[in-house]
């Protein structure tokens, strides 16, 4: 019997998927699906736009789950070589779906606010594809423009235009959310990329100084501030979604009342199964089950930036840049969701990453999770064959 190399040994004997990226990820989507069921329960009920369906939003949330599944897989199949070519031209499409959506006729409003695109029996929201175009055209930009990072007029100010402009649109709908979160996404990029630290501390005051102006300038934007400094002043006004979010935190102690056991999703918190779903999760399975929540969120996060260091060492700059500015993507918006909920950030309309009600996000995650694993997967086959040559 002929002996195996040992080259060839090790590379069968060692995974080719990251394996905890896949459970982490399947496990906060499958307990997404448990959560917008017992927050939205009721609700569904006593809709008549669920025909007073008890399980509307479950049914509708397991197939956003299947889809955000088929979807990540075909995302898998393709190289981030292609990926990186097709950066710009995503980018492009998202701009084009954000203007689509503001021309009257067109885009629904909802609440005031008008974000999506009415699909038949779905509702598209570009702003959540437009996170995920983001940090591929973040990243090829970054790659393309190595050498001038260094220069505020070739490296940052052609960034800097590109990102106004998206603010812009996304000002008008408004989503001033998802304007952070794409801003965190591009500065990131460019900040790992190389971009002088003087150009960049400078960015950093300017974005302080705007973020005060937006919210200085908009009546609505400056009653949450107001509401988030002291929501038990005007409980039943500005301060009556957070009052209710710490109420239920306060009502959920160290374990809970038990799944399905809140009061507060009774129609007394809005936005239970989407923006406040970490209320209604810290009722009824108390401390622990926040926690749990935020360590799972905590250990996706470090494994985004472990595959970007590894694609990093490869010089795999592309790769290593978009693994990045996924983990900053799910990060602050998982953080600044986390923040709102708990009354240490002023309300404001963004999901919790694979856990909360919505079609869009959820596609987009998976899209997301897919690419780090596509990521990490061309990584460690081009490790295993430095190894076994």
């Amino acid at each position: 019997m002929s002996a195996i190399p040992a080259a060839v040994s090790r590379r069968s004997s060692a995974p080719e998927y990251d394996f905890v990226l896949i459970w982490l990820t399947l496990v906060l989507l499958a307990f997404g699906v448990v959560m917008v069921y017992s927050a939205s329960i009721d609700m569904a009920e006593a809709s008549r736009r669920t025909g007073h369906h008890a399980d509307y939003f479950l049914l509708r949330q397991a197939l956003f789950v299947i889809v955000g599944l088929f979807v990540g897989w075909l995302t898998f199949k393709v190289p981030m070589r292609q990926w990186q070519h097709w950066a710009p031209w995503l980018f492009v499409g998202g701009l084009a779906l954000l203007a689509l959506v503001l021309i009257p006729g067109i885009g629904r409003n909802v609440n005031g606010s008008q974000r999506w695109l009415p699909l038949g029996i779905l509702n598209l929201q570009p702003s959540e594809l437009m996170k995920l175009a983001a940090v591929l055209y973040a990243a090829d930009y970054t790659v393309r423009k190595a050498a001038f990072m260094h220069s505020f007029k070739q490296g940052f100010m052609p960034m800097l235009i590109v990102m106004l402009f998206t603010g812009f649109l996304l000002l008008r709908e408004p989503d001033f959310g998802a304007f952070v979160v794409i801003i965190a996404i591009a500065m990131s990029a460019l900040f790992l990329g190389g971009l002088n630290l003087r150009i960049f501390a400078g960015l950093i005051v300017l974005l302080v100084v705007g973020f005060i102006g937006l919210i200085w300038s908009s009546p609505y934007r400056l009653k949450r501030i107001v509401g988030f400094m002291d929501p038990w002043a005007d409980p039943y006004g500005t301060g009556y979604q957070l009052s209710h979010a710490l109420i239920a935190f306060g009502r959920g102690q160290w374990f809970g009342l038990g799944l399905g056991g809140s009061v507060e999703k009774l129609f007394y918190l809005p936005e239970a199964h989407t923006d406040f779903l970490l209320a209604v999760i810290a009722e009824e399975l108390g401390f622990v089950g926040v926690l749990a929540v935020v360590l799972l969120f905590a250990w996706l996060i470090v494994r985004a930036f472990q595959i970007g260091r590894q694609a990093a060492v490869l010089e795999r700059h592309f790769c290593a840049l978009t693994a990045m500015g996924i983990g900053v993507w799910l990060g602050v918006q998982a953080g600044i969701n986390m923040g709102v909920n708990m009354g240490l950030m002023p309300t404001k309309g963004l999901t919790l990453p694979l856990l909360s009600f919505g079609g869009s996000g959820i596609v987009a995650n998976c899209m997301a999770i897919a690419m780090l694993l596509r990521i990490d997967y061309e990584t460690r086959r081009l490790m295993a064959g430095k190894k076994g040559t």
